[in-house]
Formats: C-alpha cells, structure tokens, sequence
C-alpha cells in the first residue's frame, strides 16, 4: 500500500497579541485555538507543529501567557495560542480576566472554527475543559481532543487514558512532543478545517 506524503511543518508566523474581541485581526482564515490549563504544553506543541523551537515562548514557569497570540499559517489558516487554565499562582484579579477574555472569544469570536482542547492525558479533562467544549459545541465550532505528554503512558495505560476522554464526545489524538507521537495528525487534522465565513457564524444560536 502507497504511503501518503508527509505534510510539512506549519509555515507559521506570529501576527499579533490581543487583550479583547475588538483586538483580534479580522481574515478570511480557518482559525484554530489551542485551549488548555496552565503547563499543559500549548506553546511547546505550536513550536513542534510549525517546526520552529522559538516561535512560541516557552517558560517552566506557568500561567505566562495573558493574551491572545495569533499566528497565520500558510495562506489559509491561522492559530489562537490561548491563555492557560488554573494557574493556582495567579491572583483572583488576573484569573477573572483571563477567564471573561476566553469566555468572550470562544462565544464572540465569528472567525473561530476549530479549538483543539489540550489536556494532560494522565489526568483527563476537567469540569472547565468540558465547559469549554460544550461552549464551542453549541456554537457550532469543531472540537479537537488532543492528550498531552503521552509519552509518559505505558502502552497498557492508553485504553484508560483513551476512555476518561469520552466525557468530550470525541476521541482524543495522543501527542508527545518528546517523542513526536501525534504531532503529524494533529498538523493534518488543523490543515483539514475548513473557514466558515463570518456571516454564517454570527447567525449561530
């Protein structure tokens, strides 16, 4: 049977950071969020899935990003870096404006098409992660389960892990930027959505 052809790394480029819906760039792009909770890995997997180590900052230090990172993909697609969840260090008053800037994007945001939900696949998806699903759910935004560091698993602890994903409704890709487990899947199943013009979106329930 004849192999397909491996895509490429992302050609990626950061465009700009934003603080509220009115900043985020207005295109005709297929917009993809990566949502997770603090240290989930976000900005490691971006760097892995555009093949550029520098492109999104990484830190051991959790709870960095504050905003809204966009970055254009090729000519037709373009990443959300989205702030992380929980971050137990963050004061009240910083958390509660993270928190309403995520809930404004995932339910204002008419460019919005896919968010692929990154969760530590040794623990499962949480009650805000499932929140969030639902969210963009109801919104008619595709939902991309995607289970973190799987490398850490034993091969006899995949069928576990695979099951406390159910609660999403979608089966999870396992990734590993360590090892590259998922990395090619996750790039094709980005690559494979489609725009959904603005119009069409901000007619939604």
């Amino acid at each position: 049977m004849q192999r397909s052809a491996k895509s490429a790394p992302f050609a990626t480029e950061f465009v700009k950071s934003a603080f509220a819906l009115a900043d985020c760039p207005q295109w005709k792009r297929a917009e993809v969020a990566l949502a997770g909770r603090s240290n989930v890995g976000k900005s490691s997997l971006l760097n892995a899935l555009a093949g550029a180590k520098g492109l999104a900052r990484t830190s051991k230090t959790p709870g960095r990003t504050r905003c809204l990172n966009f970055f254009a993909v090729g000519e037709t697609h373009a990443i959300c870096d989205l702030p992380g969840f929980g971050y137990a260090k963050m004061s009240h008053t910083d958390a509660a404006k993270i928190a309403h800037m995520l809930v404004e994007y995932v339910q204002g945001r008419n460019n919005l098409d896919a968010v692929a939900i990154l969760v530590d696949c040794r623990r499962g998806p949480d009650e805000e992660m499932l929140s969030l699903a639902r969210m963009a759910t109801e919104r008619g935004i595709e939902v991309i389960a995607v289970a973190t560091k799987c490398d850490k698993l034993r091969q006899s602890e995949r069928a576990a892990a695979r099951k406390r994903f159910e609660s999403m409704g979608v089966a999870p890709i396992f990734c590993s930027v360590t090892s590259g487990e998922g990395i090619e899947e996750l790039r094709r199943r980005i690559l494979a959505v489609d725009s959904v013009e603005t119009s069409k979106r901000a007619a939604l329930p």
